[in-house]
């Protein structure tokens, strides 16, 4: 892992922050708001500490203060109205930036304090859905850019992490399954390590009163016939964030379905991106594709038998 990001550029900055470029330098021109570095070429480079203030105005500005009261604050009092607004506010885009902030700055306490004003006025779904989701679709934008390093992205990943995991054990406690014709295997395929959709999906599966078998990241197809011998009538869930990659995904899947569903009625549930690169005329009957949750429910969550 690559050491943390300290030194930022002004695309940077308008990747991370929403605030365009132009805008940053009338900023900086008008309201003196940040005093970037130059390089010798007069290239400007930003500091951690001026991304972060970066993320405190553009949060400020986004509520509605005007740019020139942002200026006139004393600068220990902009964290603090920012994080009062974060607390307080019902926009899904004021959460998700002081999810940002909290990563920038690495501080779990923030993140933590975020998440818990959220959960008074909204349920768990709601939270992965509307905040966590997006929160993860742009880190993995600016991770690709290089605009935040992979310390970063770790840091968030696993906080969410944490978070499905205790509402998971919140379920399990005492858990006695109100359907039991129906056991679901989850499951990451050889080299998928991203958890969170998978994690999710078994906390969800779980809430409607299913049992699910939780075998997470990086398994070999072979490695899940084992089930096969102790019941054939399952379905297996699976998200692909990046693998099977595009120039295998339909070959993994006629494996999969000659390892293990050809015996048996056995199902196979996809999600994720790179579901995109399947070519559905070649789908075997009892492998299905989902682009959304709520298609998953409706398809398994809802009938009283597998169709």
């Amino acid at each position: 892992m690559s050491q943390v990001k300290s030194n930022f550029s002004i695309k940077d900055l308008e990747n991370i922050s929403g605030i365009k470029a132009h805008t940053i330098r009338i900023w900086e021109k008008r309201y003196e708001l940040l005093s970037p570095d130059r390089t010798d070429t007069n290239i400007r480079r930003y500091s951690l500490s001026s991304l972060q203030k970066l993320l405190n105005i553009s949060l400020l500005y986004n509520h509605g203060f005007k740019i020139s009261k942002i200026a006139s604050l004393d600068q220990d009092e902009i964290p603090i109205m920012v994080r009062e607004i974060a607390l307080k506010s019902n926009s899904e885009q004021v959460s998700i930036n002081a999810l940002k902030l909290s990563m920038v700055n690495f501080d779990t306490i923030l993140f933590d304090a975020t998440y818990e004003e959220i959960l008074l006025q909204n349920d768990f779904d709601f939270v992965f859905m509307n905040i966590f989701m997006p929160l993860m679709n742009e880190l993995g934008i600016l991770w690709q850019t290089n605009a935040i390093s992979p310390s970063h992205e770790h840091f968030i990943t696993n906080l969410i992490k944490q978070k499905i995991h205790i509402q998971t054990e919140f379920l399990q406690k005492e858990y006695i399954p109100q359907h039991t014709n129906k056991l679901f295997v989850l499951y990451l395929p050889e080299d998928e390590i991203h958890e969170l959709g998978i994690l999710y999906l078994n906390y969800y599966i779980l809430k409607f009163g299913y049992r699910t078998i939780f075998l997470g990241q990086s398994l070999q197809t072979e490695s899940l016939e084992t089930l096969m011998t102790m019941n054939n009538d399952l379905c297996f869930v699976t998200y692909v964030t990046v693998e099977p990659n595009k120039k295998i995904i339909n070959e993994y899947i006629e494996t999969f379905y000659d390892s293990i569903l050809s015996q048996g009625n056995s199902h196979l549930a996809i999600m994720g991106p790179q579901q995109v690169h399947v070519d559905v005329t070649r789908l075997p009957k009892n492998v299905h594709l989902f682009k959304t949750v709520d298609a998953f429910q409706q398809k398994f969550l809802e009938a009283s038998i597998f169709v």
